[in-house]
C-alpha cells in the first residue's frame, strides 16, 4: 500500500504575519485616533452653542390687547 503525505495547502511565512498585524494595528490607531478627534470637535461645538443666547421678541403683530378694535386693522 502506497501512502502520500498529506501537502499544506498554503505556507504563509513568518512575513505574513507581520504585515497584517502591523496593518491591523495601524489601522486600529487610525480609528481611535479619528474618534478623539471627532470627541473633541463635538465638545467644541458644544461649548459654542452654549455660549449662544436667543431673544424672542415676537413683536407689536403678535401681541394681543383688548384694547384693539380689530375692525381697524388692515389685513397683513
Amino acid at each position: 500500500m502506497i501512502t502520500k503525505e498529506k501537502q499544506k495547502n498554503q505556507v504563509k511565512s513568518k512575513f505574513y504575519y507581520i504585515f497584517w498585524g502591523i496593518a491591523t494595528f495601524s489601522v486600529v490607531l487610525g480609528q481611535a485616533y479619528v474618534g478623539s478627534g471627532y470627541r473633541s470637535f463635538a465638545n467644541s461645538l458644544n461649548r459654542i452653542f452654549d455660549s449662544i443666547q436667543l431673544e424672542y421678541n415676537p413683536g407689536p403683530r403678535y401681541m394681543f390687547d383688548n384694547d384693539i378694535d380689530w375692525n381697524k386693522v388692515d389685513a397683513i
